[in-house]
């Protein structure tokens, strides 16, 4: 198994933009084309793009979903998306559509049943995202927290058969600070499953050290605003991994 980088694309009103610490309030916009970034980064050698439709996650139903599909169609890479996804329908929409894995999120709480449905019935197609603040759960775009533990929520999904979490520390996201490894170890370990990481990569080395937690289960890293800011491209961060 190699370790995998997932360079991200946020979309907020078709563009591409990136929040620090989730906050809508706190957008950077970098591109105006979401299919264009995807397509830079598959010239870079990206094998997997991670989409993110942060009007959805906001809204409760999909809104950039065009820009997703045509990545999937007219690019040769896998995606997996995220934001938005409330109910079977957007789940096949993505599927029927060339998408290789949809996550679950904010529903994985307010939802578990569905979820546990969508998992066995879908199998791998099915990440559970779960994005943590102080260890606790945050939904529907980060804007609530609930008093469920995020360790506690991975353990009952793993036991219901779901194989990849993706897990987010907010405090860490879009932040430049490094990863927070113990958290990510603590889900790995905890959940016994794939895991790939979310938020803090600012540098080669923070990628080394998440690649070094690999016998534990963590699969991969989303790459998102290091990328974007110029502190190492995706063809560098995929030679860092590879090495």
């Amino acid at each position: 198994m190699s370790f995998i980088i997932y360079p991200a694309i946020d979309m907020r009103g078709g563009k591409c933009v990136r929040l620090l610490q989730g906050d809508y309030a706190k957008e950077t916009v970098y591109g105006d084309s979401p299919f264009e970034m995807a397509k830079q980064f598959v010239s870079q050698g990206a094998e997997w793009i991670h989409m993110v439709d942060l009007d959805g996650a906001k809204d409760g139903n999909r809104v950039n979903d065009t820009f997703v599909i045509q990545a999937a169609k007219e690019l040769n890479v896998k995606i997996q998306i995220g934001g938005g996804v409330r109910c079977e329908e957007d789940i096949i929409r993505y599927l029927d559509n060339g998408i290789e894995r949809v996550i679950i999120g904010s529903v994985a709480v307010s939802n578990p049943d569905f979820t546990i449905e969508m998992i066995q019935k879908y199998g791998k197609k099915i990440a559970i995202g779960i994005d943590a603040k102080d260890g606790y759960v945050a939904t529907h775009g980060w804007l609530n927290t609930s008093d469920l533990m995020a360790v506690e929520l991975g353990k009952r999904f793993a036991a219901a058969g779901a194989e990849t979490f993706i897990f987010t520390d907010i405090a860490t996201d879009g932040m430049l600070s490094g990863p927070n490894l113990k958290a990510i170890e603590r889900i790995a370990k905890e959940t016994g499953k794939q895991v790939i990481a979310s938020g803090g990569v600012s540098k080669l080395n923070d990628l080394k050290a998440l690649k070094g937690l690999m016998n534990l289960g963590v699969s991969g890293a989303i790459v998102g605003k290091a990328i974007y800011e110029g502190r190492f491209s995706v063809a560098e961060a995929l030679k860092e991994v590879e090495m």
